[in-house]
C-alpha cells in the first residue's frame, strides 16, 4: 500500500498564481513564475482578513463621528464636475465614517474615497490616481477652508484636457508631404532626444541612414513604413515648425489607418505608437488613449508580449521586438496613471523580462527598463491604493520597499547622467530626467492621503477663523512623515527639472515631465498652506517658473502654471492673515506691560461689588480691615502684571522644583488629555491605519 500524499498547502499565493489560478508553493519568485520567466513580476499582496458582517443600521458612535466631521470635507459639486450616486463615492455609508475599534486580531484597514470625476465641458472620465482629481480635491478644500476665491474660473476650468487639431483630416489620395534630406538629418536627433525614456523602438545608430534612405527614393511607397517615418518627422518637427509637423502626422495617420486591413507587423505597432506619442505631445490626450488602444490590441496578435515568440526572428529582431513591447509599456502606464484609467494591457501571460543582466550577474544599464520598472511599481500603488481604497502602515511598507529597491538599483546613476555638463548626451539626459520625475511622482502617489490629512488637520474649518498650524519639522509621527516624503518628493522634481530647464535641455512639449510637475506644484502649495515651512514657497516658485517654460508651447502647462500661481497666492496671502493674526493676540497680551498702548481699564468682577442701588463699592472684609485691603486693591487694578505669575517677576520666589515644568504646563496637558480623549488619530503610530474618508 502506497503511502498517503500528504498536500502542503500555502497562506497565500502570489498575485500572478491568483489571477491564472494555478498551484503557489509560496516561494518568492514562485516555481509557476520562474518557469514562465516572470520572476521579476512575482509580487505578493497582503492577505485580506475576513471580517464580521456588520448591522445595517449604523452604531450610535459611528454616527456621532459621522456627524461631527467638517462639513467642508463631505462631498459637494464642484463647477465642472458631475457628483456619482453617494454610495459609490463612499461617502453615504456608515461603515465610511471614521476608522472604528474591531477585533485587535483583524488587520485594520482605512478607506480612501474615489476621487474620480466626471468633467462635464470634456464628457471625460478622470480616475483616482491623476493628478487633475488631486487639483479637484485641494480646490475643494482650500475653497471651502482658506478661501472661497482661490481659484478663477480660468485656473479652475480643465475643459483643455483636448485640443481640436487645427487642421482638417487629409485623404489618403491628398498630396504627399516633400521630405528633403536635410531637413530630416536635422530633425532625428530632435526626435530621438524628446522619446528618450519613454518609447525605444528603434536602432539609433542606423535610423538616420534609414530615413535618409528613404526621401532619396523618387516614389515612397504607400506603407505602414513609410508613415512610421512620416511619424519621426512630424515628432521631430512639432518644436520646431508646427505647421510642417501637422502636415506630416495627418498624411501618416491617414495613410496608418488605410494599411489596418492589409498584413499587421511590427511597423503598424510602431505607427500607432507613435501616433500616441505625438497627441500627447499636441496636447489631445483623449485621442492619444484611443490610438494606443489600436497599438495594444495590435501588439497582441502579433505577439509581442512573449519573448519566445520574438525570439524566432533572429537575435536583432528579437531584441527590437521585446523593446517593442516595453515601449508600448510605458506609454500605456502613463496614459493610465496620468488620466486614472484602466491599462490596455497587461504583464499577466508576459514572458518578456524588463532586467537585462551582464556576465557578471549585474543589472545592464538600460533608461528602457529603469522607465517601465518604476512605472511598474506606480501601477501597482494605484491597485493597490487607489483601486482599493484602502492604505495602511502594513501596506505604504511594502511599496516603501519596491520603491527603495529600485532606488537603490537606478537613482544613483541617473542623478550623475543628469548632473553631466555635456550637451553632447542630451538624449541620454532628458531621458534620466523623465525617469527621475516618474520616480518623484510615485513618492508622492503614494504619500499623498496622509498629506491631505495631515493638511485638514492644521486648516481651520471656516475661514473666520485662521489657526495657527503646527510646524511639520516636530511631528515624527507616521503619517507626519509620510506627508513630509510626499513634499521632499515634490522639492527634488522641482529643482531638477529647472535645473535642465535653466540649461536649455529640455523640449518644449514634455508631456510625462509636465504633467508629474503639476502634481508637484498642488503639493508644494499644500504643503505651503498647511505649513510644512515657508522654505516651500522657493521650491513652488520654481515648479512654476518650469511651467512657465513649457506653457510656451504645451497649453496644459499654461493652465497648470496658472493654477499653481493661483494656489500660492492664496497661500501666501493665508499665512501673512494668519501672521498678522498672531501678532495681534500677543501684542493685546503684552501691550498693557510698559503703557505701550493705553487705555482704559476695566475693574475685575470679583473685586468690585454692587450694592443695591446701583454703585458699585469695594468688597470689605468683616473684619474691618478695610484699608490694607483696599491699598491691595488698587494696586491690583493700577498694575499690568496682576495677572501674570509672580514667579517670573521676582528672584526671590523658588519657581516648581518638577523638572521639565514651565508656566502653561497645565493647561497644555488639560488640552492634550481633552484631544486624547476624542480618540481621533490613534492608529497610525500603533502599526493601525487612518480614516481618510472625511479627509480627501
Amino acid at each position: 500500500m502506497s503511502p498517503l500524499m500528504t498536500r502542503v498547502r500555502v497562506a497565500n499565493a502570489c498575485d500572478i498564481c491568483k489571477r491564472r489560478k494555478v498551484k503557489c508553493d509560496g516561494n518568492l519568485p514562485c516555481s509557476y513564475c520562474k518557469s514562465r520567466q516572470g520572476g521579476l513580476t512575482c509580487r505578493f499582496s497582503p492577505a485580506t482578513r475576513r471580517r464580521a458582517k456588520r448591522s445595517h443600521s449604523p452604531s450610535p458612535r459611528s454616527s456621532a463621528a459621522q456627524s461631527s466631521a467638517p462639513s467642508s470635507t463631505r462631498p459637494e459639486t464642484s463647477p465642472g464636475v458631475v457628483a456619482g450616486s453617494v454610495t459609490e463615492a463612499g461617502f453615504a455609508r456608515p461603515s465610511d465614517g471614521f476608522a472604528r475599534r474591531s477585533d485587535i486580531s483583524a488587520e485594520e484597514e482605512a478607506d480612501v474615497p474615489r476621487e474620480a470625476r466626471l468633467l462635464c465641458d470634456a464628457h471625460v472620465f478622470i480616475g483616482d490616481c491623476a493628478p487633475l482629481s488631486l487639483f479637484q480635491t485641494v480646490r475643494q478644500i482650500v475653497t471651502s477652508r482658506v478661501d472661497s476665491n482661490a481659484f478663477t474660473p480660468q485656473t479652475s476650468r480643465v475643459s483643455m484636457l483636448e485640443n481640436a487639431a487645427p487642421n482638417p483630416l487629409l485623404s489618403v489620395g491628398g498630396k504627399e508631404p516633400r521630405v528633403d534630406s536635410s531637413s530630416a538629418e536635422r530633425l532625428i536627433p530632435v526626435f530621438i532626444s524628446v522619446t528618450s525614456g519613454l518609447v525605444d523602438v528603434f536602432d539609433n545608430s542606423r535610423l538616420a541612414d534609414d530615413i535618409l534612405a528613404w526621401t532619396a527614393l523618387d516614389e515612397a511607397p504607400q506603407d505602414a513604413a513609410s508613415a512610421v517615418n512620416y511619424l519621426i518627422l512630424a515628432i521631430g518637427s512639432q518644436s520646431i515648425d508646427e505647421g510642417s509637423a501637422t502636415e506630416y502626422f495627418q498624411y501618416a495617420k491617414t495613410l496608418a489607418l488605410s494599411c489596418l486591413g492589409g498584413d499587421l507587423g511590427i511597423d503598424t505597432v510602431q505607427a500607432f505608437a507613435l501616433i500616441t506619442l505625438y497627441m500627447l505631445r499636441a496636447c489631445q490626450i483623449n485621442g492619444a488613449f484611443l490610438f494606443f488602444g489600436i497599438a495594444a490590441r495590435a501588439s497582441y496578435s502579433i505577439g509581442l508580449h512573449r519573448t519566445e515568440v520574438n525570439s524566432r526572428f533572429g537575435a536583432k529582431m528579437h531584441i527590437q521586438r521585446d523593446r517593442l513591447w516595453k515601449s508600448l509599456r510605458v506609454l500605456d502606464l502613463f496614459l493610465s496613471i496620468s488620466m486614472g484609467r484602466p491599462p490596455s494591457m497587461s504583464d499577466v501571460d508576459c514572458t518578456v523580462s524588463f532586467r537585462a543582466l551582464d556576465a557578471e550577474g549585474q543589472e545592464k544599464f538600460d533608461l528602457l527598463n529603469a522607465s517601465v520598472q518604476i512605472l511598474s511599481i506606480t501601477e501597482d500603488i494605484v491597485l493597490q491604493v487607489y483601486s482599493r481604497r484602502k492604505i495602511s502602515l502594513q501596506l505604504t511598507e511594502g511599496i516603501s520597499r519596491q520603491l527603495r529597491d529600485w532606488s537603490s538599483r537606478w537613482l544613483s546613476r541617473l542623478k550623475r547622467i543628469v548632473a553631466e555638463s555635456s550637451r553632447e548626451n542630451g538624449a541620454e539626459i532628458i531621458g534620466a530626467c523623465q525617469i527621475m520625475s516618474s520616480y518623484y511622482y510615485a513618492v508622492m502617489l503614494v504619500a499623498r492621503p496622509f498629506l491631505m490629512y495631515e493638511l485638514c488637520k492644521r486648516l481651520p474649518d471656516s475661514t473666520t477663523t485662521v489657526a495657527s498650524p503646527s510646524s511639520g519639522g516636530g511631528d515624527n509621527s507616521g503619517r507626519a512623515r509620510l506627508a513630509n516624503a510626499c513634499i521632499d518628493a515634490a522639492c527634488l522634481m522641482a529643482e531638477s527639472v529647472l535645473a535642465l530647464v535653466n540649461r536649455q535641455l529640455l523640449d518644449g512639449r514634455m508631456p510625462l515631465i509636465v504633467s508629474w510637475l503639476f502634481a508637484s506644484t498642488l503639493v508644494l502649495g499644500v504643503g505651503l498652506l498647511g505649513g510644512f515651512g515657508r522654505i516651500l514657497e522657493k521650491y513652488a516658485h520654481m515648479s512654476i517658473a518650469a511651467l512657465d517654460y513649457f506653457a510656451k508651447s504645451d497649453t496644459h502647462a499654461m493652465q497648470y502654471s496658472l493654477i499653481g500661481k493661483s494656489l500660492l497666492s492664496s497661500a501666501l496671502q493665508y499665512l501673512q492673515k494668519r501672521d498678522i493674526d498672531e501678532r495681534i493676540r500677543i501684542t493685546e497680551s503684552s501691550s498693557q506691560l510698559f503703557g505701550l498702548m493705553p487705555g482704559e481699564r476695566i475693574p475685575r468682577e470679583d473685586l468690585v461689588a454692587t450694592d443695591t442701588d446701583g454703585a458699585r463699592t469695594l468688597a470689605v472684609d468683616p473684619q474691618g480691615t478695610n484699608e490694607p485691603q483696599n491699598s491691595l486693591i488698587h494696586e491690583l487694578l493700577a498694575s499690568p502684571f496682576h495677572d501674570i505669575d509672580p514667579a517670573l517677576l521676582s528672584l526671590g520666589c523658588s519657581l516648581d522644583p518638577t523638572p521639565g515644568t514651565f508656566p502653561g504646563r497645565d493647561q497644555q496637558d488639560q488640552a492634550d488629555q481633552v484631544f486624547g480623549a476624542l480618540n481621533l488619530f490613534p492608529l497610525l503610530d500603533g502599526n493601525g491605519h487612518i480614516d481618510l474618508a472625511h479627509y480627501l
